[in-house]
């Protein structure tokens, strides 16, 4: 209703909303109970050579018409002719939405963040308010933090690496939701668990995905304050009007899992997610897909360490072969191999290096002839081999990403993938795609088409999804990439490495990260299977203990053969008697024939 103070107050579901009579906040008190949350409607969206600042606005205004209430707010800004903020108050929260008029290129946007300029006290930057004490993000960090402090920044997006403050790069993109409670919950608490009397509140980010033209968004706390920011490094051009993508504040969740779940049923709802062969037809999962599998690169690295070379160079015929006799003699017959970095010639190509894969196409043959599928490992972005016109490049031309937005790229592309997987090619049966927070990010990179950041990801994957079930209608993609909207490009969500070698903490506990990892890919994906990981385990302890627990997370996964690369410590007759009592469990739950085992 709207009072005659020019205050708007709407309930609906699970929460009251109060729209401020300025037009400039609305308070939102959750059905539970618990702090209101302040949010700042005016939003900032700065245009490249061009800060938005709000300078005005105006009266909230009530549409009481249609399914949900509708408030709306109009103001004046800086960077644009006209600008505005539109609130759904829909069952799930308030939905809010944001909109500009005007010509430039899109730079940082600020949302449920003001920037003020309406002279008097109270200018500047102006956050949400909050009594939040823990903060969930779906993307992984650290392996002993689960959960983090609400005043500490998150991100979730298409690029990161190990670098220090660049380490969100396991789920690229993972779910563009987070939760937060006010109840304080140790780093280290199970997000499952973690129940609060008021309940967790989430902020989820929805449109279709070819609209998420920005490469992240970051979580910016502030002193009991929060706000939005998506980053689209001035690739993304306005010219008349423009909308952001949704954002929806939803309270009273019971947990940060059950949260996710809402978020994907809430991009669901809009037709923002994808579900596993929407593309392709087909929905249903060959059975080989969930036959347990080895991976090389642990066993890899393993000898790398021996030998003193590095691991891309033990990418071989001979080497894969000792693995997989190793295991055979320890009655460990894999039904999925994955041949890893460097198998090719040149990253961009699909031409084996003849020195350590010569006749990988009969190599394969005789892996099928075994009754196995074989994998090959891709990377994602890869500009070796390929011409830099095809890539995103710096200003100087130097090649930084292949461009999917480039039709030649794209091409080149889908051939290289075809010659992988057709039987007229090397025949192998799909991909194991790494390396996908190598996205472009950068204001002044130069690509061929108007597609960037997680949209620019999507276009690639789709391409390289669409070429493998053309080449193979049973090909198997495996990446990770839970976002509910890459459902449709991707096969399998591989929960990535268990840690990075350069951790703080090379110790912490790894088996709830992965439980944790697993919750998320279930809750962004709950169609898609899961590859499990081996790699990088701390010790043969945690080892052993992660194996007990991965036939209740995926598929399981094996990346070494003899001993573990990172310590060094063998694995014993304990170690091969446990696998094979995991597999043949494994195995039996997913209806899969018992494999015979030579040597025993």
């Amino acid at each position: 209703m709207r009072h005659a103070s020019g205050v708007v107050e709407v309930t609906a579901g699970g929460y009251r909303m109060t729209v401020a009579a300025d037009g400039t906040s609305a308070t939102v008190t959750g059905a539970a109970g618990g702090h209101p949350v302040t949010l700042q409607l005016p939003g900032a969206l700065d245009r490249v050579g061009a800060r938005d600042e709000t300078l005005s606005a105006t009266a909230p205004e009530l549409d009481a018409g249609g399914p949900y209430p509708v408030v709306t707010v109009t103001r004046r800004s800086t960077a644009w002719r006209a600008a505005g903020t539109r609130i759904r108050c829909t069952p799930r929260g308030p939905e809010l939405g944001w909109w500009v008029a005007g010509e430039g290129r899109l730079d940082e946007v600020t949302v449920l963040g003001t920037r003020a300029a309406f002279g008097g006290r109270g200018g500047g930057v102006r956050p949400s308010g909050h009594a939040w004490r823990t903060l969930f993000s779906p993307n992984p960090g650290p392996p002993r933090r689960l959960l983090r402090g609400a005043g500490e920044s998150a991100v979730i997006g298409a690029c990161g690496d190990a670098r220090p403050g660049r380490g969100h790069w396991f789920f690229t993109p993972a779910p563009l939701c987070l939760a937060l409670t006010e109840q304080p919950f140790p780093d280290d608490a199970d997000p499952g668990t973690a129940a609060a009397p008021a309940g967790w509140w989430t902020l989820g980010v929805g449109a279709p995905v070819a609209e998420l033209t920005f490469t992240q968004v970051e979580y910016l706390p502030g002193d009991h304050g929060f706000r939005l920011r998506l980053a689209y490094e001035g690739h993304t051009a306005v010219a008349g009007r423009f909308e952001t993508p949704a954002v929806l504040v939803s309270p009273g969740h019971p947990d940060p899992y059950r949260g996710l779940v809402a978020h994907r049923a809430w991009l669901d709802e809009h037709g923002w997610a994808a579900a596993p062969g929407t593309r392709t037809g087909e929905s249903t999962a060959p059975a080989w897909w969930s036959e347990p599998m080895f991976c090389g690169w642990g066993a890899q690295l393993a000898r790398a360490a021996e030998l003193g070379r590095p691991g891309p160079e033990l990418s071989s015929r001979a080497e894969y072969d000792a693995h997989l006799a190793h295991l055979e003699r320890h009655g460990l017959v894999p039904g999925t191999v994955v041949i890893d970095d460097k198998w090719q010639r040149a990253y961009g190509s699909w031409e084996p290096d003849p020195d350590r894969w010569p006749d990988l196409r009969g190599w394969i043959a005789d892996r099928h002839a075994r009754g196995q599928r074989v994998l090959l490992w891709w990377r994602a972005w890869a500009t070796e081999s390929v011409p830099p016109r095809l890539c995103v490049r710096t200003p100087d031309g130097v090649p930084v990403a292949l461009d999917p937005s480039h039709p030649e790229a794209r091409q080149r592309l889908a051939d290289t993938i075809r010659r992988m997987l057709a039987p007229d090619g090397l025949d192998a049966d799909g991909l194991k795609i790494d390396f996908t927070a190598d996205t472009p990010t950068g204001h002044s990179l130069v690509r061929h088409g108007p597609a960037w950041g997680i949209a620019l990801l999507y276009d690639q994957l789709a391409a390289i999804h669409g070429a493998a079930k053309g080449a193979k209608r049973e090909a198997l993609v495996v990446t990770h990439t839970p976002h509910p909207a890459f459902a449709d490009v991707t096969d399998m969500i591989r929960l990535n490495d268990m840690l990075r070698l350069d951790d703080p903490e090379p110790d912490a506990p790894i088996v709830p990260q992965m439980r944790y990892r697993a919750a998320v890919a279930r809750a962004g994906c709950p169609h898609t299977p899961i590859d499990t990981d081996d790699w990088c385990a701390p010790d043969r302890e945690q080892w052993r203990a992660y194996g007990v627990v991965k036939t209740t997370l995926g598929v399981p996964a094996l990346y070494v053969s003899s001993r573990l690369d990172r310590t060094g410590e063998p694995l014993l007759e304990r170690d091969y008697a446990a696998l094979r009592e995991q597999w043949a469990a494994w195995r039996a739950a997913s209806g899969l024939p018992p494999r015979p085992t030579p040597g025993r």
